[in-house]
């Protein structure tokens, strides 16, 4: 067998009566739909249930699954420690799913537990799952900060898994969408936190589990969701597989999304491979990368070389005279959905030409940027890059000589010295950039200081 349906359900403490206490009323048809989708997951008769959560313990670059044969909880943080569950852990088919995962090459297993403990976002499920009869072991499994494409290859894992033990599996993606919905919510209003559940909900309503995958990381962060991730894992979960799709219920009074949906798989459907499709436009999006102009293709080359295979890359043969004959400063920027990912360069050169600054440089702000853990694998085909070359700066007398938009600027103090690039986002006064790179020197507020400016030539 392999997975035979599929649930997607919140996690609100509030849901259950001990903690609500009368206010779980208020999402009535958020419990009404949640007890329908236990139905049918009832109805399908699991050997296993595997569910994903957002709350169990997680890794930037692991998925955790939970060891051991058992676990137990309460709800005692949300002040009803009479509430209690325990539960039988599938440990043959966790060590399954953590084998089909390194096939894939997605790093997930048992080891690094943290706290054995049952979280609220697998307790609230697993609770409803037992008022509808369900009494099976579980797989327990967190989620990472890996991207859409290996959380994919996760789900696909569970199902191979499932496959090879001859189990029933039902899969739970515990999960509570934004956490922005309202002014006097919890945490406040964003506008991306309607536009995100609006489009998460009709891709369950619809079964576009590709557009799922396609969320950028900054729609997440704007809308401050958790349950993306076990979506993700639930949709290659059902590689392969027609589906037949039904949101139940969508709900947003406390300023949280809350969606319940219930997946019957039909048979094959080889449509729906969609994490085929994310790789074939990763890779469309690389082939395009490495069609641009020759300063960043090398930058990208170089950090690809060091990162996959470990390797400084040779500068390679077709370089324009330009990068082998001159020498400059190189600043080399990496961005990830919009957001900085690293960033490092030289004042003056370092290289023996702009081409092996290039080189250096890509390495270093991809593996050596203090603000950043190193770049991971699957994040390479996610990364814009942008290449600043230096021209040879020049004193100024007063600031009043400055440009944020046209000229960077360089700050010293006796031995030390900080660099700010021109025409960054959110630097929009001369002020702002002569204090960022006084901060990034070291140099206080007060300390003298004497200014140089210079221009870039900004590939990207």
């Amino acid at each position: 067998m392999s997975v035979v349906g599929a649930i997607a359900v919140p996690h609100p403490p509030i849901i259950f009566p001990e903690v609500g206490r009368g206010e779980e009323k208020k999402i009535q048809k958020t419990i009404d739909a949640y007890r329908a989708a236990s139905r049918a997951a009832a109805g399908w008769r699991p050997d296993t249930v595997v569910l994903a959560s957002p709350h169990a313990v997680s890794y930037a670059d692991y998925f955790h699954i939970s060891p051991g044969a058992a676990a137990q909880g309460d709800m005692a943080r949300f002040g009803a420690p009479g509430v209690r569950l325990s539960v039988g852990y599938d440990e043959a088919l966790a060590s399954a799913v953590s084998a089909e995962a390194e096939k894939r090459g997605v790093p997930a297993g048992t080891e690094g537990e943290r706290d054995a403990a049952l979280d609220h976002a697998s307790m609230i499920p697993l609770r409803f799952l037992r008022e509808a009869g369900v009494r099976c072991p579980i797989v327990r499994i967190g989620l990472s900060g890996l991207s859409a494409a290996c959380h994919y290859r996760l789900g696909e894992a569970v199902a191979a898994a499932a496959e090879a033990l001859g189990r029933r599996v039902v899969f739970v993606a515990s999960g509570d969408l934004s956490h922005k919905l309202r002014e006097d919510g919890p945490y406040g209003f964003s506008p991306e936190g309607p536009r995100f559940d609006n489009r998460v909900t009709q891709a369950l309503a619809l079964g576009d589990f590709g557009d799922l995958l396609i969320i950028s990381e900054a729609s997440c962060e704007k809308a401050a969701q958790c349950g993306l991730g076990s979506l993700r894992i639930m949709a290659g979960a059902l590689d392969g597989r027609s589906v037949k799709p039904e949101l139940l219920s969508y709900e947003g009074t406390f300023g949280v999304g809350y969606a319940v949906a219930v997946f019957a798989p039909g048979g094959a459907d080889d449509s729906r491979r969609f994490g085929r499709e994310l790789s074939r436009e990763e890779e469309r999006r690389q082939q395009e990368r490495c069609a641009a102009e020759p300063y960043v293709a090398l930058a990208r080359a170089s950090l690809e070389a060091k990162i996959r295979e470990g390797k400084t890359l040779p500068l390679p043969s077709g370089l324009p005279d330009e990068m082998r004959s001159r020498r400059a400063g190189v600043f080399v920027s990496l961005h990830k959905e919009g957001q900085l990912r690293g960033c490092i360069g030289t004042i003056s050169p370092a290289a023996d030409c702009v081409a092996a600054e290039i080189v250096r440089n890509a390495v270093l702000a991809g593996t050596e940027d203090p603000r950043f853990d190193r770049v991971r694998p699957d994040e390479l085909p996610l990364l814009e890059y942008s290449v600043d070359v230096l021209e040879p700066p020049e004193p100024v007398g007063s600031p009043e000589a400055l440009d944020v938009k046209e000229y960077g600027v360089i700050v010293s103090h006796g031995w030390r010295r900080g660099l700010l690039l021109p025409n960054l986002d959110g630097v929009d006064t001369v002020e702002q950039q002569i204090d960022i790179a006084r901060q990034k020197a070291g140099i206080g507020k007060n300390e003298p200081v004497s200014l140089e400016r210079f221009r870039v030539v900004r590939h990207k």
